[in-house]
């Protein structure tokens, strides 16, 4: 078993041992700001040319939780499925979504959006959203 399983299991046993409102605010405050400190996330959205850089999806409101997974596994498989940061935030954020952990956020199952941004403005929408939970 490689360290990379072990750590998943090990996080699942300990999301699976905490009280539902459990929520990983600051540890998802604490990855999103490590990421976007990252200079190599700040290039352009072109949702209608191809591009290496990703156009992710900005929430509408109540669909946050499922918008988020869909982001990160796009950067997961789009960018750097190697990032254990972003591997992270993506499992932490699906662990959310599957065992209705958070009842700050609400659990639609379908991301919603209006708009895309580029991998800064998708960041900046989760550490926006964490920060309110946060207060």
């Amino acid at each position: 078993m490689n360290a990379s399983m072990l750590s998943y299991i090990l996080f699942s046993c300990l999301l699976l041992s905490v009280q539902a409102e459990y929520c990983g605010v600051q540890e998802i405050i604490r990855y999103t700001k490590r990421l976007l400190g990252d200079s190599s996330v700040s290039c352009p959205c072109r949702q209608t040319a191809v591009s290496s850089c990703s156009c992710l999806p900005i929430p509408e409101p109540g669909h946050e939780l499922a918008c988020f997974v869909d982001g990160t596994e796009h950067l997961l498989e789009n960018n750097d499925s190697s990032n254990p940061v972003i591997t992270r935030l993506y499992q932490t954020f699906q662990a959310l979504l599957d065992r209705n952990l958070c009842k700050s956020l609400a659990h639609e199952t379908q991301c919603q959006y209006k708009t895309k941004g580029n991998v800064k403005e998708f960041l900046n929408k989760i550490l926006t959203t964490y920060q309110a939970m946060n207060k």
